[in-house]
């Protein structure tokens, strides 16, 4: 068969991370050269540039509760930009050598049915992400132009708060920090947006090799020597093991950071949608932001269960097919590999929790808990 490109899947992905300065070309990491150079200045101007002249205004709200709430909800998120570009830079290395693993002979679909058996797993993922891009898409367009569809434009108000050492509500001063702002939130929202799906895929991908192996074992005889063929599974076995433990290395932290940021933005998220006017635009953008955070977080849990399931599917692979019949020393391999295929393999944050179903409904509680406390002081003021 002809070879099954598996990066053809997130080749939008890519492109878009290439876009941000998150991906040099090929197989190679960065290196001094232009790229490497316009990965830094757009970087710093947008991402730490406009997450520092967010952060700093806190300072002069402190005593707002609501004011201070739709900075905090937002800059959270931002601010998880420049942790993710952190971490994809320092494991670059790692993710350009897991993407040449995908597309080796091991991980390879050996024939129509398994290719068939991976199609719906890498089809959810694209629905998904699609789902994902669209509410960000409509989130950062209530966001950056509700000033101008609630008539605040003419004051001058900008879509986000932030200081600068300047007075941007004079011209032309006003004109270029809308733009500004509306320039760094679409580039943090692609790099988030980019690395949220990428991680979600390297999670997706160990899923579906779960699926071919599971797919070898339950015709191993269809093989002349099945001891081999026993073999080449526990070799693939290791492989995919190899292959997640190193995607878990990659996002450890972002998805331990993600998941409590996610919690508080979410509370956060409802709070807003309880002080600001119904159905004005500011209103909408609160309810896109809060329905694209739920999804990224779903994603994350939907896609890590889905490798906890997969791979706990394996040991009973192997008793679909007729191993009586088989020799000593082929029933001797396959009690050993079921031994070891016990154990399924477990997506988490630095062993702290798992991403499962599970800790999705109880980050949702959470959240729910924090929009209460919110509510119940602002209610008292």
């Amino acid at each position: 068969m002809s070879g099954f490109d598996w990066k053809l899947t997130i080749r939008r992905n890519i492109i878009m991370l290439k876009i941000a300065g998150l991906w040099p070309a090929g197989d190679a990491t960065y290196k001094p050269n232009l790229y490497t150079l316009y990965a830094t200045v757009c970087l710093t101007v947008f991402v730490f540039g406009h997450n520092f002249f967010q952060s700093f205004n806190i300072i002069f709200i402190l005593d707002d509760l609501e004011a201070l709430t739709a900075t905090i909800f937002v800059s959270l998120t931002e601010m998880l930009a420049i942790l993710k570009s952190y971490y994809l830079i320092n494991n670059m290395g790692i993710l350009k050598q897991l993407m040449v693993t995908l597309n080796s002979d091991m991980f390879q679909p050996k024939n129509a049915r398994q290719r068939s058996l991976v199609e719906p797993s890498l089809k959810f993922w694209k629905m998904v992400y699609t789902v994902f891009t669209l509410m960000t898409l409509n989130a950062i367009f209530f966001w950056t132009t509700f000033p101008i569809l609630d008539g605040s434009l003419k004051v001058h108000r900008l879509p986000f708060l932030a200081w600068y050492p300047y007075d941007s509500r004079i011209s032309p001063f006003y004109e270029v920090t809308y733009v500004y702002q509306i320039t760094s939130v679409c580039f943090i929202c692609i790099v988030n947006l980019n690395i949220d799906t990428l991680i979600a895929a390297l999670n997706m991908y160990i899923g579906a090799q779960c699926d071919i192996l599971c797919d070898e074992l339950r015709h191993l005889h269809e093989f002349t020597n099945i001891n081999k063929r026993v073999i080449e599974c526990v070799l693939h076995h290791r492989a995919i093991l190899k292959f997640a433990e190193d995607s878990n290395r990659f996002f450890n932290w972002i998805v331990l950071v993600q998941f409590f940021t996610s919690a508080v933005s979410i509370g956060m998220t409802m709070f807003q949608l309880t002080v600001v006017t119904v159905f004005s635009s500011e209103f909408y953008s609160c309810l896109f932001y809060g329905n694209a955070v739920v999804v990224e977080i779903f994603m994350y849990c939907w896609f890590g269960n889905e490798v906890e399931i997969k791979s706990s599917n394996i040991p009973y692979a192997v008793f679909e097919f007729d191993w009586t019949e088989t020799s000593l020393e082929v029933k001797k391999n396959l009690i050993f590999f079921v031994m070891r295929c016990r154990t399924p393999i477990k997506m988490s944050a630095l062993n702290l929790f798992y991403l499962t179903l599970d800790t999705f409904m109880r980050i949702l509680r959470t959240s729910w808990s924090y929009f209460a406390v919110l509510h119940q002081v602002n209610g008292q003021e």
